[in-house]
């Protein structure tokens, strides 16, 4: 068994962009935690990523993050991500003749 491995990642934006940058991040996929920190790099909100936490679900995180970006004007998102191993290509030679 391998243990899974993460990589994080940091973008700075301004409110009126945080909601577009985080649909654009969720949408790359493999994402595990997203946190948005103030210009003090204070914690605003962690929002835990499980597979198939979709639609419905995410309505009440959408109205919060939808506040912070109103009333924050510089903002980091912090971005958990699971590495995907590669995958090895096939072993298959074919018959030997």
């Amino acid at each position: 068994m391998s243990e899974e491995k993460f990589r994080y990642e940091e973008f700075r934006v301004d409110g009126d962009a945080l909601v577009a940058k985080i649909k654009e991040i969720i949408h790359q996929g493999n994402v595990r935690r997203i946190t948005i920190k103030n210009e003090k790099d204070e914690t605003l909100i962690e929002i835990p990523l499980t597979l198939g936490v979709v639609g419905a679900v995410l309505l009440p995180v959408w109205a919060a993050i939808g506040a912070i970006a109103a009333l924050a004007a510089k903002l980091t998102i912090g971005v958990e991500r699971v590495e995907v191993p590669p995958v090895a290509p096939p072993d298959d030679q074919g018959p030997v003749l």
